[in-house]
């Protein structure tokens, strides 16, 4: 049986571990190749590492101690950036990354941000329909440094 999404806690503080996992996580479930991992490693790392908690934020799914999902807004040139997006394959279908996105664009409206944008991999077209629901539309693609087409969407506000 599928937990409910509440059955999941969302915590917003950082526990010693998350980077690794959160790394892990997008290594795991998006078999893209090392390169892709030490991206998401380093520039989460970085996010960490400079976060302004009042403009900035990342949301950590936990079910049974063990986390499940993530999303983060990092501020970026004055837009909301949507980063680290990731639902553990068997979490999804209950909600639950409905409820990240919601998580994300209420935290975005009380920042007062006018602008958000995303980036995203081509495969990824369940991710895709999630974003254009919460109206993202899709912008421009191009090919990344390890033979990935990341797609950007964008959102006004």
């Amino acid at each position: 049986m599928k937990p409910t999404p509440e059955d999941i806690r969302i915590r917003t503080a950082y526990k010693p571990g998350d980077i690794g996992y959160i790394t892990y996580m997008h290594g795991l479930l998006y078999d893209f190749g090392p390169f892709f991992e030490v991206y998401v490693a380093d520039s989460l790392a970085a996010f960490y590492k400079n976060m302004d908690s009042s403009r900035e934020r990342v949301w950590i799914a936990e079910h049974d101690d063990r986390i499940i999902g993530s999303i983060a807004l990092k501020d970026t040139d004055n837009a909301a950036q949507l980063r680290y997006f990731l639902i553990h394959p068997d979490y999804r279908g209950i909600g639950l990354g409905n409820r990240m996105m919601e998580l994300f664009t209420a935290f975005m409206k009380h920042c007062e941000y006018t602008s958000s944008f995303l980036l995203t991999e081509k495969q990824l077209e369940v991710a895709a329909k999630l974003y254009t629901k919460y109206g993202y539309h899709y912008v421009s693609s191009q090919e990344t440094d390890f033979g990935l087409v990341e797609m950007r969407y964008e959102l006004k506000l």
